[in-house]
């Protein structure tokens, strides 16, 4: 499959809010595209992730991952949070992921980071068997918590 993967700009909304949607509404959030486009246009506008997406020849979006800067305190250092990932139901087992995670991973070295994190829900199996695949290992010493805020 030819294949392009880049940074996504602001001038590739029409094709990455509907990935995002998709994404959204795996996650058992209703669809939203303008919800999406406002999120998704803030976060390149104010540099705030980093967003990568992977384009066929046609220039149609298959795929994306974003990611969060932060920092280790414990490490001192860069890392990112490797929020999202997706690929379209029909571009699926073609490598497109994992051509997105290396992306995220060459990205990550070049920037100077430690590591890259990312969660998944438990049942996600088919992402954790990709995850562990390309190197990614299971966090067995902490536990992650989490505080709603929104009322």
């Amino acid at each position: 499959m030819d294949l392009t993967i880049r940074e996504a700009t602001i001038d590739d909304l029409d094709e990455l809010v509907p990935l995002f949607d998709v994404y959204r509404q795996f996650y058992r959030q209703p669809s939203d595209l303008a919800m999406a486009r406002d999120f998704l246009s803030e976060r390149i506008k104010r540099q705030q992730s980093i967003i990568f997406m992977a384009f066929s020849s046609d220039s149609r979006g298959l795929g994306f991952t974003q990611l969060y800067p932060s920092f280790s305190s414990a490490s001192a250092a860069r890392i990112y949070i490797l929020n999202d990932l997706f690929v379209t139901p029909a571009a699926r087992g073609k490598g497109i992921g994992a051509r997105l995670l290396r992306q995220a991973e060459e990205f990550g070295r070049a920037a100077g980071a430690v590591r890259l994190r990312l969660s998944t829900e438990i049942s996600n199996v088919k992402a954790q068997t990709l995850y562990e695949l390309l190197g990614w290992k299971r966090d067995t010493t902490f536990c992650e918590y989490n505080l709603g805020l929104a009322s």
